[in-house]
């Protein structure tokens, strides 16, 4: 039997009114494990008017008690890490461990959240003229949407509702239709944190959903995480109707391989970096640059990759799971395909992999392709998928410019033992978020995610100190309270005297 899964309007759970109907499906065999009703646009408009009625009670609660909710919030998230992991990959695939880790670096930034006072403190000049004072608030926009992807169903919305309800704001959570019952789940505990009826709001649907948010006069400001043409049509339609918009998009995330490395180290590394969580993660590492004579390690991080099996979300020794639908199989196996007829060396391939007793599954086996040039598909495209793609260059400046004329900036990493080498390659990369020995260089909350060029569309970036920024406003004061029985003199000037 299958589970319904509710929307969240008003703080009522409700399956909903809309005559189009979703099925969630196991990504291990496609079987149905829930269905969703999408929402109608009056169910639309209803979640959006609790999350202002709520937000004009709750902007003007003490920002100390927003952040005690944060708090037990992030309290109740880690008693619950293991019933949130499993939901999560039953619904994804994902691998108990890596549906943890999702869990986790969501967790992070409720922690981040928790501190909202601290990063919502204005700033202040006495005498900024004769007896004059300037001082500035830090105030929330009002409603926040946040769109979020099938890839990470707990991290991504803990990304965005927690730091903008903590600014003061009402939100509404359009989920991925793919895996809805993590973030369903996230929102009922909580609630159960104290947070008042109606400040969260979850709604489900497709794009007819996505357009309502993206244009209703209601919402002050949409985030959204997903692939580059969506995420251009978000920013687009976004700023058209006069929101504030972040748009994270795709990426091509290089890993540059120095002579001087450690060979173990980089095989390590670049393992679970390239094929951990089926190649689904916008900072997966899709591309090896092997500078000079790294290139002759490229056989033995084939075969170490060709010996990552994939598997079952309960079983242990998986190392990933399923990709999250069949098109998205489809897409893969089509790509890896290109890559074979334009001319690239497959030295692992996964087109035909299947898991025993689970063969209608999308599954992708570890694939590994050598000698591939900025001209081919495998290259220039985003795959989401197990597949690494090796070049070989001559030197760092040649690595440097191959990373900079990609039209992608999410992530990139480098691995040396040169300090020369790792500062030069930081200070000259023309990427957001750069990578030291660390393959995968998500920066902890405390900094924010700063995807550049094609891979993001907007001005402020997700959590940390910009996530604040994005979520609110502010308010500038100049004051002058003259001492009675002064009387000042007329001035019809702009300059303050």
């Amino acid at each position: 039997m299958t589970q319904q899964v509710h929307h969240l309007i008003g703080g009522e759970y409700v399956a909903g009114q809309g005559s189009s109907v979703i099925t969630v499906t196991n990504p291990a065999n496609n079987g149905p494990i829930a269905q969703l009703n999408c929402a109608t646009e009056a169910e639309i408009n209803q979640a959006v008017a609790a999350a202002k009625a709520a937000q004009q009670q709750w902007k003007e609660v003490a920002v100390s008690e927003r952040a005690r909710v944060m708090l037990r919030y992030q309290h109740l998230l880690k008693e619950h890490h293991n019933e949130l992991a499993t939901i999560l990959a039953k619904e994804t695939g994902k691998t108990f461990e890596d549906a943890k880790g999702d869990v986790w670096r969501g967790i992070e930034v409720v922690e981040q959240a928790a501190n909202i006072a601290s990063m919502m403190m204005g700033e202040t000049v006495e005498n900024v003229a004769r007896g004059i004072d300037t001082y500035s608030y830090i105030q929330p926009l009002g409603v926040c949407v946040g769109i979020t992807p099938f890839n990470f169903p707990a991290m991504i919305p803990l990304w965005m509702f927690p730091m903008a309800i903590a600014c003061g704001n009402g939100f509404v959570l359009k989920p991925s239709e793919q895996d809805p019952m993590t973030p369903m789940r996230l929102a009922e505990l909580f609630e159960e944190a104290g947070a008042p009826k109606g400040l969260l709001n979850v709604v489900h649907g497709t794009k007819d959903a996505v357009d309502q948010l993206l244009t209703h006069s209601d919402i002050k400001a949409i985030s959204f995480v997903g692939s580059v043409p969506v995420g251009q049509y978000i920013y687009k339609t976004g700023t058209d109707n006069m929101k504030r918009v972040q748009a994270f998009a795709g990426a091509k995330n290089h890993m540059v391989i120095m002579p001087d490395a450690d060979k173990q180290t980089v095989i390590n590394q670049l393992v679970g970096a390239s094929v951990g969580a089926a190649g689904q993660r916008c900072m997966a590492i899709s591309v090896a640059v092997f500078v000079g004579n790294t290139k002759e390690w490229i056989p033995e991080v084939a075969q170490a990759i060709a010996e990552v099996r994939p598997g079952l979300w309960d079983d242990p020794d998986a190392g990933y799971g399923p990709l999250i639908n069949p098109a998205a199989k489809a897409r893969v196996l089509e790509l890896i395909e290109s890559g074979k007829a334009e001319g690239a060396n497959c030295l692992v391939d996964g087109s035909d992999f299947t898991v025993p007793g689970f063969e209608e599954g999308n599954w992708v086996g570890p694939t590994v392709f050598s000698g591939v040039t900025p001209e081919m598909r495998i290259y220039k495209e985003e795959i989401f998928g197990p597949v690494l793609s090796c070049t070989e260059v001559e030197t760092l400046a040649d690595a440097i410019a191959l990373v900079n004329a990609n039209p992608f900036g999410n992530g990139t990493s480098i691995f040396t033992n040169s300090g020369a080498a790792a500062r030069k390659y930081q200070h000259e990369i023309e990427v957001g978020q750069v990578g030291i020995n660390i393959p995968i260089p998500v920066p902890l909350p405390f900094f924010s995610f700063t995807g550049w060029k094609n891979s993001f569309y907007g001005d402020l970036h997700a959590y940390g100190k910009q996530a604040v920024r994005f979520y609110t406003e502010t308010k500038t004061v100049t004051a002058r309270w003259p001492e009675s029985g002064i009387v000042e003199g007329q001035n019809l000037t702009i300059a303050l005297k």
